[in-house]
């Protein structure tokens, strides 16, 4: 049985013609982030795994915050118009995702079993489907951009802003799609670091591309929206390059063209039996938060912005906790690979301690500078004076959201998906909803009513999902994905 360490993947299969030719310079510049990404030994930490995740999620963020705060220079309904688009991007984004988290944990099954044939199989296998989800995607957007952002109730003088940033935009998504499957894989196999090195250069060249679209720089005509639509587009496909570059760089993986049309259905259904239970959990706190926030918006104008300001805010903390849960789920997911359930189960524990000390610390920073940070957004006392509040109140919040993070993410390692699902069904829409209309509009409580019910909701589940871990009911699910496993390794050799 092989060392759940999955790094150095060479697949024993002879190299395929990849779609994107990977040239001489591409390469040299891959050997240069390889040797700044390399880890330092075959069995990474916690850390060594976790720190570029973070940053990687950061940046992302990043690029649509950049994004924003240039167009807003052009006008407010211009950057209205972005938000309203983005809104609707991050909505296909979403499809996406469900593939990518499933074929992430299916991978680190197999290289914690020594399987590497079998995780490039279900690497060529998701890259293939969220392709064709992406170019289907990719196509109704651009086809219906303008019916979109009508149902999104744009007025018409904003179309003009909104319509050709997300035809462009939308248009581009099946990247996007392949960006996401192929990084997914990456960190499979522990390769944190070349995501982050990619977002990071893709940061660059889109602000670069926004300040000469947007400002009409070295003679380039002022593009405005446009601009930095096209920009963007720009960085995508360089992001785009670089993914398939360091896939066949990693892993010695390349896909030809029949490999997009010979999809093994088995192997998706692998891949969906965790992937779709993590997306629909998602969707269920997303439209809870939804209702949630026109209870907010029952309160007043001033309180929907206090709710913005410290949502924003808390975004940093909340980061910690999902970098260190990404971590432990690939950590976890090697290791059930290798059948070392012991060193999981105390694994997540030492992880999930580490993740309530980060996330206490974070959050108490956050509040105690909060006075000066708002200061930044808003002038008006009694705004920021309420904001400092919730987020002392975040405290509880998100030590709550760590427990929910980090053990749901090693669950779903284990191949143990449906428990959390259940308990977000029942929780969100049986506590955290009722109690926060309760809290705050019928007994008057306001948002610090709403803030208490988040808290007992991120409390009960993440006390669940403790008490479940110690249970080790996920040690029947982790023998199945062995079990599969091992059954695709024999089907593979009898082939």
């Amino acid at each position: 049985m092989g060392e759940p360490d999955g790094l150095n993947f060479k697949s024993p299969s002879a190299p395929l013609a990849s779609p994107v030719d990977t040239a001489p310079c591409l390469r040299g510049m891959v050997d240069v982030l390889s040797r700044m990404s390399a880890p330092e030994s075959s069995k990474p930490n916690l850390l060594a795994i976790a720190w570029p995740i973070f940053v990687e999620q950061g940046l992302r963020i990043l690029i649509g915050i950049v994004d924003f705060y240039m167009v807003s220079q052009i006008s407010e309904g211009a950057a209205a118009a972005l938000d309203v688009s983005n809104r609707l991007l991050f909505a296909c984004l979403i499809i996406f995702n469900f593939v990518a988290i499933g074929a992430s944990v299916v991978i680190t099954h197999h290289l914690g079993s020594g399987d590497r044939t079998g995780a490039g199989r279900i690497t060529t296998n998701a890259i293939a489907v969220n392709t064709w989800l992406g170019a289907i995607t990719s196509v109704a957007v651009f086809l219906g951009a303008a019916p979109l952002l009508r149902m999104m109730k744009m007025p018409d003088h904003l179309m003009a802003f909104g319509l050709p940033f997300l035809s462009l935009m939308g248009g581009t998504l099946f990247m996007e799609a392949m960006n996401m499957s192929i990084a997914g894989t990456l960190r499979a196999h522990k390769h944190t670091r070349d995501a982050m090195f990619v977002i990071g250069a893709q940061n660059i060249l889109n602000v670069a591309g926004n300040c000469v679209l947007l400002y009409g720089l070295f003679g380039a005509p002022k593009m405005g929206v446009t601009g930095v639509a096209l920009s963007s587009v720009f960085s995508r496909c360089c992001a785009c390059v670089a993914f398939w570059v360091l896939l066949d760089y990693r892993t010695h993986l390349r896909l030809r063209v029949r490999d997009f049309f010979a999809i093994s259905w088995p192997v998706i259904r692998r891949v969906l039996r965790i992937g779709l239970p993590a997306a629909a959990e998602n969707g269920c706190y997303l439209s809870a938060l939804m209702l949630v926030t026109t209870f907010t918006a029952r309160l007043g104008e001033d309180s929907l912005a206090i709710q913005a300001f410290a949502f924003n805010l808390q975004r940093f903390v909340i980061l910690f906790s999902i970098s260190i849960g990404l971590g432990t789920e690939i950590m976890v997911g090697h290791l059930v690979g290798a059948g070392r359930l012991e060193e999981a189960y105390h694994g997540l524990l030492r992880s999930l301690r580490t993740g309530l000390v980060v996330a206490l610390v974070g959050i108490l920073i956050i509040a105690a500078a909060s006075p000066w940070l708002m200061t930044l957004f808003s002038k008006r006392p009694e705004i920021i004076a309420s904001t400092v509040h919730l987020l002392y109140l975040s405290i509880l919040i998100e030590t709550g959201r760590v427990f929910n993070i980090v053990v749901i993410n090693s669950l779903r390692a284990t191949g143990d998906v449906g428990f959390p699902l259940k308990m977000a069904v029942l929780s969100m829409w049986g506590v955290w909803v009722p109690l926060a209309w309760a809290l705050g509009l019928w007994l008057g409580f306001g948002l610090p009513g709403i803030w208490i019910a988040m808290a007992t909701d991120e409390w009960l589940r993440g006390l669940l999902m403790h008490r479940r871990w110690k249970q080790r009911h996920w040690m029947k699910t982790s023998a199945r994905a062995r079990a599969h496993v091992t059954a695709a390794t024999d089907d593979a050799a009898l082939a």
